[in-house]
């Protein structure tokens, strides 16, 4: 009968399959993966400044028992055991976190305790984890003071047969201490290390005074204590509006002496450099500067460090003011940084929030002050069972001769000892399994004592869970107790940091130190650039490589500054003295500037400070600019023309000539032309189809000039019949006008 039944469309709907708008199933899932990247991923928790990772490396190596005096482990065994138990990652990713953990110049107050290549401040990578090993570090035992007596909530692991820590009881602020940094979707943290001793001592005074302002608790705390040391040049006001609002940034120095040589000679010795700056990038590009004569007063670079840092920076002439040359440096290396601040934590493990310096150290003394009352509830617990205990031996001890009576004829003495003295089950228990010699006479004087010590102790841990003023006072003693382990005390504890308002330094002027030399720049059509030294003849027959061929030349001096207007509307700055010699071929043009490959160079020309420039589209848009604007101060150049560019030209004369793809001419006065420093510009001739092909500033009494073969060169005086208003279509050009329709 089943051959019988129809057979069933093939678009029935699967029953298993749910039916959604796709707009809303990419937006659950994309949320669903932003949240879990925000808590589980990136941002760390307020209360103990750790993210997952990290805090599950140091409770796997906890329950691997290597604590601070214990023996090293395999790092492999480490990241092993967090990967399999706890951490569901790749293990490479792991290594990388712990290795962090354990780097003194990444870590103001190291976690972990390497043995072996961890990398270094020269940013060279850690060794493979086969190769290193690891226990806790000192820091990190405070951090997990406490564990055991369930002063925080535990869950399952991923695949629920272990359990881990939401969060650690943190004896110290650790994300002050440490900071932290992070990317999440949509959001990212960016936190710096603190001086511990002065964190704590900004905790106390919150204690003493809840309602403090965050300026006091600034000027306690002074600014970020990076591992690495440096400057910061940032006044009080500035760091004390950043920890208000939790977002800024500090101005981050290299620490430099000069040192003297005799004879008037001396060196600058750079001691400290900015946190998070590799030290070979560093001297990479102080290298470059040298080479490519961007500081021509800077001689030399040598790298002399050993367990220090000491960078070693020769001046070319001894005449140098040392402040004006590091003042440079500053300018266009990392011997000064910008590190912002931006303090995007999880308040209680859940909420993502900007905080200020006062919202997170609240976060923090509240946690403490959670963690103090579950430990007390857990010691009242275990104080409870071990009383009950005591009772029981007591009951025992003075009625000894019927237990022992009860225990040698009773077939079952635990039953028979609960009726005939009142005990518990634990009691009776504990009793039966007493040895003998616990019977003499000097234990139970012992057990005596020990239960008036914990009805004592039980009575003054009952006193301070019902004062919150004992609390925080316990609390307190407890941040003195970490503060004088890792304060000021000890030599780690030091501030590293220290922190000045800038001097006033007048600025160098490079360019004076720049010899003045005639030069002849070459530019190739494929873009390969060169100067040779004086001024040539600019028709002068010059070798290119095959295949290329002359495109533009002209005469400068090495202290100019040459534009370059491309056809992507951006102008680049080149100085003339960076340009390589005349002997070779050159160099390409695009590694000197960041110039797009589809972009092509329109014109070349030494910038002048009193010039001014006529720039258009090949849409027949422009406008006027002036040279202060079209001064770029990077590879990336300067935007000034939107639109796809045409021509530069600098303006001279009182009138504009145009002419389009169609060979109709306009004329038209300079000042119906804006001045603008960018943007698209305005019409300035009609079409009908094409666009502009040219145009040319002039003195409108001088006539218009273009050039004729054989080096002759025609004019039309009289231009009053191609005159007229601006984005007017204009008439067909004289007779005689060059067939490629431009000017020059």
């Amino acid at each position: 009968m089943s051959d019988d039944l129809p057979p069933e469309p093939d678009n029935m709907p699967d029953p298993n399959t749910l039916s959604e708008p796709l707009s809303r199933a990419i937006g659950e899932r994309y949320l669903t993966y932003a949240l879990s990247t925000i808590m589980n991923r990136a941002l760390p928790d307020a209360r103990d400044g750790l993210k997952p990772v990290h805090r599950r490396i140091l409770y796997a190596m906890r329950e691997l028992r290597l604590s601070p005096s214990g023996a090293f482990r395999k790092s492999a065994k480490i990241t092993g055991d967090v990967m399999g138990n706890y951490h569901p990652h790749g293990d490479a990713a792991i290594y990388d976190a712990m290795a962090r953990l354990a780097q003194d110049f990444a870590m103001r107050y190291p976690l972990v305790d390497g043995q072996g290549n961890f990398g270094n401040v020269d940013g060279d990578n850690p060794a493979a984890a086969r190769y290193t090993e690891a226990r806790l570090a000192q820091a990190s035992e405070a951090l997990m003071d406490g564990l055991a007596e369930d002063s925080v909530d535990f869950r399952p692991n991923y695949d629920g047969t272990l359990s881990e820590p939401v969060v650690l009881p943190a004896a110290f602020p650790n994300l002050l201490a440490n900071g932290a940094s992070g990317i999440a979707v949509g959001m990212a943290t960016n936190v710096p290390p603190h001086n511990l001793h002065e964190v704590i001592d900004a905790c106390l005074h919150l204690i003493k005074t809840p309602d403090a302002r965050d300026d006091t608790l600034a000027g306690i705390l002074q600014g970020p204590d990076f591992p690495t040391g440096g400057v910061i040049v940032e006044s009080r006001d500035s760091i004390a509006e950043t920890y208000r609002t939790g977002r800024g940034a500090f101005r981050v120095r290299a620490r430099w002496e000069q040192e003297d040589l005799g004879r008037g000679q001396w060196q600058i010795v750079v001691t400290q450099i900015p946190y998070q700056v590799q030290k070979s990038r560093l001297i990479e590009r102080l290298a470059e500067l040298i080479q490519t004569r961007k500081i021509p007063i800077l001689a030399d670079v040598r790298d002399e460090s050993a367990e220090d840092i000491r960078i070693v920076l020769e001046p070319r002439a001894r005449n140098v003011d040392p402040e004006q040359l590091m003042a440079a440096l500053y300018r266009v290396s990392d011997l000064e940084i910008r590190f912002s601040m931006n303090m995007n934590v999880l308040i209680d493990g859940r909420v993502p929030k900007v905080c200020s310096l006062k919202e997170v150290l609240r976060a923090f003394l509240d946690h403490r002050r959670e963690v103090l009352g579950r430990r007390a509830q857990f010691r009242l617990g275990k104080i409870a069972a071990r009383l009950e205990v005591l009772d029981g031996y007591l009951i025992a001890y003075l009625n000894l001769d019927r237990v022992i009576e009860i225990i040698r004829h009773e077939d079952d003495p635990k039953a028979v000892m609960i009726a005939e003295f009142g005990l518990t089950e634990v009691q009776v228990e504990a009793i039966l399994n007493m040895r003998l010699r616990a019977l003499r006479k000097l234990e139970e004087i012992e057990l005596r004592a020990e239960r008036d010590a914990l009805l004592a102790e039980r009575e003054g841990l009952a006193a301070m869970l019902a004062d919150e003023a004992a609390q925080w006072a316990r609390i307190a003693e407890q941040l003195k107790e970490v503060r004088n382990l890792f304060g000021k005390s000890s030599p780690e504890g030091q501030r590293r940091t220290t922190i000045s308002e800038a001097a006033d330094v007048e600025p160098l002027d490079l360019d004076a130190m720049i010899e003045r030399e005639p030069l002849t720049v070459i530019l190739s059509k494929m873009g390969w650039i060169r100067a040779m030294k004086g001024h040539q003849p600019l028709d002068a027959e010059v070798k290119f490589k095959d295949g290329d061929g002359p495109g533009a030349a002209l005469h400068a001096e090495t202290t100019d500054k040459l534009m370059i207007f491309a056809s992507n509307g951006r102008f680049y700055t080149l100085p003339a003295n960076t340009l390589p010699g005349g002997r070779g071929m050159g160099e390409p043009l695009r590694l000197m500037i960041d110039l797009p490959n589809e972009a092509e160079v329109i014109a070349l020309f030494p910038w002048r400070e009193a010039d001014r420039y006529l720039v258009a589209s090949k849409a027949g848009d422009g406008f006027v600019v002036q040279a202060a604007d079209i001064l770029a101060q990077t590879r990336s150049g300067k935007q000034v023309l939107n639109g796809e560019g045409l021509l530069c030209r600098k303006v001279a004369g009182d009138h504009v000539a145009v002419v389009g793809d169609n060979r109709k001419l306009l004329v038209f006065p300079l000042d119906e032309l804006p001045e603008m420093a960018r943007g698209k510009g305005v019409r300035l001739q009609k079409f009908k189809d094409g666009g502009l092909s040219d145009a040319i500033c002039l003195t409108l009494a001088e006539g218009l000039n273009w050039p004729m073969g054989g080096g002759k060169t025609r004019t039309e005086p009289d231009l009053s019949e191609w005159l007229g208003k601006r984005a007017t279509a204009g008439r067909m050009a004289p007779r005689g006008f060059p067939r490629d329709n431009r000017f020059a």
